[in-house]
């Protein structure tokens, strides 16, 4: 077995979960895998654009075909805050359930993670922002994923944001974690072209951060491996050939098994950089990440360059090929051409949102990025990262990405 970077073995706690079936159509078993842990009644949690695209009536079909009883709740937004979380609390109290269904992309089980949270052990979701604050044992929980982004199927955390504040709250526990993970390729074909580039831009960056942060590991280094050479096959066929199950096949198990690296170990500095433009500016989390990304590789090349290069090796053959000088600048410049290719912007000054005023005022622009390095050094994910990235660190990097 390969050891951990360094020549030492690296410490880990890693229980394996959840059950995981994959194939085209497989949301047709939903109800008969509800069945088979001893449930009949499902909250659904799908936002409203998976019902206008008909993919929670395809679940709910195949609930109430099974004899399962169904409620659907679709009050949530992209980044589902501590109000959606009360108000699918409400639904759930008045329904009851013993099953609860994140049908839908990130937002969608990390909100219905989060009315689990409220609903099994009372309080309200801010008591259980961290690790280890559920109180009782949650109700049972099956995810199946309709974007191939944020690997929330596999993961005992769920994002919530602050509706007022809007800082995101990660709210883990091992009895948060999904009982079965249903992942059919098919439920992404309907995706915007929009949704197809920020989730899968979002999950390869997943794919990085986890083989080089502080808290890699075996395990987690088996899934990150797995997830980049899956990612970047798929990434650019779904983008060429949207239509093309088997590229639609990757990307989905890429971003799963990105999702299990994220359990497995942790991410970095670029989400600990793009947390404070979603939270600002309203930038998604797909852009903002992706944007970061490869000036955080540059910055992380001084300490996990050896990383780099096995993950170069594993690029598809013909990709990245001269170049960069290192593997980090192949790692880099590719990862850019990516977001060229999604039509994404690879500049904070090619965001549409970047603040017109800042355009020409240098001065009030340094000022605006030393907040956001302020936001950025206090975010969780930082501390993994595999550099030690400090305030100043943060604030140069935001000025490369200018």
């Amino acid at each position: 077995m390969k050891t951990g970077k360094q020549g030492s073995m690296r410490e880990f706690d890693y229980q394996l979960r959840p059950r995981i079936i994959f194939g085209s159509h497989v949301i047709a078993r939903l109800g008969q895998l509800a069945r088979e842990i001893g449930c009949s009644r499902a909250l659904v949690v799908s936002d409203p654009g998976v019902v206008k695209a008909g993919l929670f009536s395809s679940g709910e079909e195949s609930l109430l075909e099974a004899g399962i009883q169904v409620t659907g709740f679709h009050d949530l937004t992209e980044n589902p805050t501590n109000l959606n979380v009360d108000l699918g609390l409400q639904f759930a109290k008045e329904f009851r359930p013993d099953l609860l269904i994140g049908l839908g992309g990130g937002s969608s089980m990390d909100c219905a993670k989060g009315i689990n949270f409220v609903y099994s052990c009372g309080g309200r979701i801010h008591d259980f922002w961290g690790v280890g604050k559920a109180t009782q044992n949650m109700l049972p929980m099956i995810a199946v994923p309709t974007t191939a982004g944020t690997g929330s199927e596999t993961q005992s955390f769920a994002l919530i944001s602050d509706a007022e504040t809007h800082v995101k709250m990660a709210c883990g526990d091992p009895r948060a974690a999904c009982r079965i993970a249903i992942l059919d390729p098919t439920l992404t074909l309907t995706q915007p072209t929009s949704v197809t580039a920020l989730t899968g831009i979002d999950a390869i960056t997943h794919a990085l951060e986890t083989f080089v942060c502080k808290k890699r590991n075996p395990i987690s280094e088996c899934y990150s491996r797995e997830a980049w050479q899956l990612l970047s096959q798929g990434f650019p066929q779904v983008l060429e050939t949207p239509g093309e199950i088997e590229g639609r096949g990757r990307m989905q198990l890429g971003a799963c098994f990105a999702g299990m690296a994220i359990e497995a170990s942790m991410l970095g500095a670029a989400h600990a950089l793009a947390n404070p433009l979603t939270a600002t500016l309203g930038v998604a989390h797909g852009q903002a990440v992706g944007l970061m990304m490869p000036h955080v590789i540059r910055f992380n090349s001084h300490s996990v360059e050896e990383s780099y290069v096995e993950l170069a090796k594993l690029l598809p053959k013909g990709i990245g090929a001269g170049i960069g000088p290192s593997a980090s600048e192949i790692i880099a410049k590719v990862f850019t051409k990516w977001m060229q290719q999604a039509s994404l912007a690879t500049s904070l000054k090619g965001l549409p949102q970047w603040p017109e005023a800042l355009t020409e005022d240098r001065k009030q622009t340094i000022a605006f990025l030393r907040e956001l390095a302020s936001s950025a050094s206090k975010q969780w994910t930082a501390s993994f990262n595999p550099r030690e990235v400090t305030e100043s660190d943060m604030l140069a990097i935001y000025q490369a990405a200018l």
